[in-house]
């Protein structure tokens, strides 16, 4: 390679240089700060203000086209970029939410900004991956960094049991996706997305097995039934931003992922995945809604209510079309702002003895904080898909999508499992604005939590007045993709 077509390839890269050299650069300066929390803060400072300059970097790139980078390994096009956008804003605001309950944990140490630096490194090249050595690299580099949030507190018997399953679990989907990957390599010929998509055309058996496991790895990192199992364990065992953060960033990337593998390289097997994608929204919808209805612990419903909603957003992906492509990535979108701000409010839930998590300690929040009452109550409604909010909008386009597919049946048990989604949410609102409260006061949540839930909470009514530009901007980066 001649130092021009280097150079070439680096002008695409970008916004993964600044975050890889960001975070080796700030790996090393936090060894030389003195004091621990002083570290820790500077850091964190640092680290969102990279991942800001990232975002803006990929939002630069957008009007400059696309292109591919080291041998077709790496693909930049309004699809990636999008995504990319919005991660590097959902990580930041992570940060934002976690460095006050750091440093009321005692968890404040400058190594937790840097290893999500390198999970959304991580997620940076997963949604750019055109080959399935450079896919395998950014979905470890990811879990790798994310095994470690989940137990970063080191002093909590649930963090690390939460670590050790999800480090196992995900071990094993490794496996399954690299069995998967070495299949599909071995009948296509080649581990490029362009080949492979020229053999998918006139398939082998070999072939469709090597496509079955390489999505059933990828199952497991976006929540699927039955891929789900680590998902409410490891959600409430792990330190209460770290939740935060697997649930937004992490969740889209793993999805647009799984959007550009069925959508590329398998976009000719249509017939064949699709029936898989079907099977994985029904049980996930399934098991979403009803799972959520049985938990007392905050954490562990939003936990069943992420599975709920992965198996809505495969539901838009089973029909296979552009316009399925673009729906999927605006529900996704809305759906991390949704999930944001209701982890911002379940962040402020701490009373002077504590963090607390349980739902009926939610009891007369609306007395105590009616402002964060109400931003909660939008937010969950919101998630859900209530008419008038912008996540019902989010929900009708995925659903439109499948309508235009055939897949009506399909959208009716959507519907049907929707509504009994709306009903777990009722039921915390009601504790929320109904029921008497069984604990002291909520103590005032700090500033930078306290802007992140309100801001959401309004985005959930205010977003509709931009709709309009959103959709542009998510059909232009669907289309990129879309068959």
């Amino acid at each position: 390679m001649t130092a021009t077509a280097l150079l070439a390839n680096l002008s695409l890269i970008i916004p993964e240089l600044v975050l890889a050299i960001g975070a080796m650069g700030l790996l090393l300066a936090g060894v030389f700060i003195k004091g621990e929390e002083a570290a820790a803060r500077l850091v964190s400072l640092a680290a969102m203000a990279l991942l800001i300059l990232a975002a803006g970097v990929a939002v630069f790139l957008a009007p400059q086209g696309g292109g591919t980078a080291f041998f077709g390994a790496f693909v930049l096009d309004s699809f990636s970029l999008y995504a990319k956008a919005v991660i590097y804003l959902a990580a930041a605001i992570a940060l934002v939410l976690a460095g006050h309950y750091l440093q009321t944990e005692r968890l404040a140490r400058f190594e937790y900004p840097v290893l999500i630096l390198l999970a959304t490194l991580g997620m940076s090249v997963m949604v750019s991956a055109g080959d399935l050595i450079a896919l395998y690299l950014g979905l470890e580099l990811q879990s790798l960094a994310l095994y470690i949030l989940a137990a970063f507190n080191r002093d909590s018997l649930r963090a690390s049991e939460a670590g050790l399953k999800y480090f196992v679990l995900g071990a094993l989907s490794s496996g399954l996706l690299l069995y998967g990957a070495s299949l599909v390599y071995g009948f296509a010929g080649s581990t490029d997305f362009n080949a492979i998509a020229l053999a998918a055309e006139a398939p082998s058996i070999g072939l469709i097995f090597g496509m079955v496991f390489v999505v059933s790895g990828l199952a497991f990192k976006i929540s699927a039934a039955p891929f789900h199992m680590w998902t409410p364990d490891v959600y409430e065992g792990a330190p209460t931003p770290v939740t935060a953060f697997f649930a937004t960033a992490p969740k889209l990337a793993a999805m647009v992922l799984l959007i550009r593998v069925l959508m590329e390289p398998f976009g000719a097997m249509a017939d064949q995945w699709q029936q898989i994608t079907i099977v994985l929204a029904v049980l996930s919808m399934a098991i979403g809604a009803f799972g959520a209805l049985l938990q007392t612990n905050i954490k562990r419903l939003m936990a069943y209510s992420s599975i709920g909603n992965v198996g809505y957003a495969l539901v838009g992906l089973s029909a296979g079309s552009e316009a399925a492509v673009w729906a999927v990535l605006l529900y996704m979108t809305l759906y991390v702002i949704g999930v944001a701000g209701a982890f911002g409010v379940i962040l402020s839930m701490r009373r002077a003895e504590g963090m607390v998590e349980r739902i009926e300690d939610l009891a007369g929040l609306s007395r105590n904080r009616p402002g964060l009452a109400l931003a909660f109550t939008g937010l969950l409604l919101s998630i859900g898909g209530m008419p008038f909010l912008v996540g019902f909008f989010g929900k009708l386009f995925v659903f439109y999508a499948a309508v235009q597919a055939g897949l009506v049946w399909l959208v009716v048990i959507a519907g049907v499992f929707s509504a009994v989604s709306i009903a777990y949410y009722l039921m915390v609102l009601k504790r929320v604005w109904f029921d008497e409260p069984t604990g002291g006061e909520f103590i005032n949540p700090p500033a930078s939590v306290a802007v992140i839930t309100r801001v959401t909470g309004i985005a959930t009514v205010g977003l509709l007045l931009v709709v309009p530009f959103m959709l542009n901007r998510v059909i232009e980066a669907g289309s990129a993709i879309g068959g």
